[in-house]
C-alpha cells in the first residue's frame, strides 16, 4: 500500500519543480488549495489570482497533471483552476464593506425591486441569453456551465449568471467556492473560473442556507445581480434559468433586454410538454427562441459500448421542427460528465470526447451571430 504521506510529500516536490511564468513554482505562495489523495485518486485546487493568470497558468496545469499522474500509486489526477480577482489585476481581493476580506459582501440581497422603466441591459455586454427549461431535472444547468466554457475556449468573453434562486448549482460546478468582494457595499464584483465570469446567489449565501423569499424579493435579487455586479465587457452573458415559468422567469423576460431563449429538454414526452409550456412562455413575452436542445439523448455504456436511448431520442428535434425554430445539439448522457461537474471542472474544460458536443454546439452559436 501507498504510504499517502509520503505521496503527498512528493506531490509537493513535484509541484515546486514546475514553473510558472512568473519564475515562481506553482507550489509556493499557498497556490495549493484542498491537496487530497484518496486510493491512489489526487485531487487539488490551483488558486490564480485572477482571470488572465490562470490562462496564463494553464501550461503548468498541464504538466503537473502529467507529472503527478507518472508518479508510482497515483491512478488518476483531477485538478480544479480557479481565479478570484478581476481581470487584469494581480492583487487579492479587497476586504468588502463592513467586514473582512472573505465575509459575505456587506449589502442586502433579495431586497423589493427598485423602479424601473422600460427593460434595461448592463453596458459592455453585447449578448444575453437565458437557457431555460420547462421542467427540473433536464440538465438545463450542466448544458449552461458547459456551453460558457466551450464558448470561452473559441475566444468569447463569457459570462455566466446562476438564476436558479432555490437551486444554485454553477458554484459547485464551476469549482468557485470563494465569496465575491464588495468594495463600497454596493458593487459586486464577480468570480472567475475557466475563462467565464461568474456569479451566484449560491456565493452569497451561507453553505447549506435556504432562500425562502417571495415573489418581489426574488425580482429584487435578479434586480441586484444583474445591475450590480461589475461584469465588464462581455460578448455573451448566460443566464441559467429556474426551471418552470415563474417570478424569475417573468421578471428576467420582462426587465431585462434578452437577445433570446435556449430551450433545453430530454426527448421523453413528460419533458417536452412542459417544455412546450416555456416555449409558449417565451413568445408571448416577446422573447425569441433561439433554438431547442436534446439532453440526455443518448447514453453509451462504458462496458461494452452498447448506446440505448433511455429517455427516447429525437423527440425535441421534431417539436423543433413543428415550432419552426432551430435544433442546435443532441447532447449524451454520460457518467463523466456528472462526475466532472460534481468536481468543478466542466467536461467542455478538459479534453475529453465528451466536451466535443458543446464545442460544437458553441460554434454554431457564434456561427450564427447569437454568441
Amino acid at each position: 500500500m501507498t504510504n499517502m504521506p509520503a505521496l503527498h510529500d512528493t506531490i509537493m516536490t513535484v509541484l515546486d519543480g514546475i514553473a510558472l511564468p512568473d519564475g515562481t513554482s506553482l507550489a509556493s505562495g499557498e497556490r495549493i488549495r484542498a491537496l487530497t489523495v484518496d486510493a491512489g485518486v489526487v485531487r487539488f485546487v490551483i488558486e490564480a489570482p485572477d482571470a488572465t493568470a490562470a490562462r496564463a497558468w494553464s501550461g503548468a496545469q498541464a504538466k503537473a497533471q502529467a507529472a503527478i499522474e507518472a508518479l508510482e500509486g497515483v491512478g488518476s489526477v483531477s485538478i480544479v483552476m480557479t481565479a478570484h480577482g478581476p481581470t487584469g489585476s494581480a492583487s487579492p481581493a479587497p476586504a468588502q464593506a463592513g467586514g473582512q476580506a472573505g465575509e459575505p459582501p456587506s449589502l442586502k440581497i433579495g431586497r423589493h425591486p427598485t423602479p424601473q422603466q422600460g427593460k434595461s441591459k448592463p453596458s459592455g455586454i453585447k449578448s444575453i441569453i437565458a437557457v431555460a427549461s420547462g421542467k427540473g431535472g433536464v440538465g438545463k444547468s450542466t448544458v449552461s456551465a458547459n456551453l460558457a466554457v466551450a464558448l470561452a475556449r473559441q475566444g468569447r468573453k463569457v459570462g455566466l449568471l446562476d438564476a436558479d434562486i432555490y437551486g444554485p448549482s454553477q458554484p459547485r460546478m464551476m469549482g468557485v467556492t470563494k465569496r465575491p468582494a464588495s468594495p463600497d457595499g454596493e458593487t459586486i464584483e464577480p468570480l472567475h473560473a475557466h475563462g467565464v465570469t461568474m456569479m451566484s446567489i449560491g456565493l452569497m449565501i451561507k453553505d447549506g442556507e435556504a432562500v425562502v423569499w417571495r415573489g418581489p424579493m426574488l425580482m429584487g435579487a435578479m434586480q441586484q445581480m444583474l445591475g450590480q455586479v461589475a461584469w465588464g465587457e462581455l460578448d455573451v452573458l448566460l443566464i441559467d434559468m429556474p426551471p418552470g415559468t415563474g417570478d424569475v422567469q417573468l421578471t428576467l423576460c420582462q426587465k431585462t433586454e434578452l437577445t433570446g431563449a435556449l430551450v433545453v429538454s430530454t426527448p421523453q414526452d413528460v419533458a417536452l410538454i412542459d417544455a412546450r409550456r416555456g416555449i409558449s412562455m417565451f413568445e408571448k413575452l416577446k422573447v425569441p427562441v433561439l433554438g431547442l436542445i436534446e439532453n440526455m439523448s443518448t447514453y453509451v455504456c462504458p462496458s461494452c459500448g452498447h448506446e440505448a436511448h433511455l429517455f427516447g431520442h429525437g423527440g425535441v428535434k421534431d417539436e423543433a421542427e413543428k415550432m419552426g425554430v432551430p435544433f442546435l445539439a443532441q447532447l449524451p448522457l454520460a457518467l463523466d460528465t456528472r462526475v466532472a461537474g460534481d468536481e468543478g471542472v466542466p467536461i467542455a474544460a478538459t479534453d475529453s470526447p465528451l466536451g466535443v458536443p458543446y464545442m460544437q454546439l458553441a460554434e454554431r452559436l457564434i456561427a450564427g451571430g447569437i454568441a
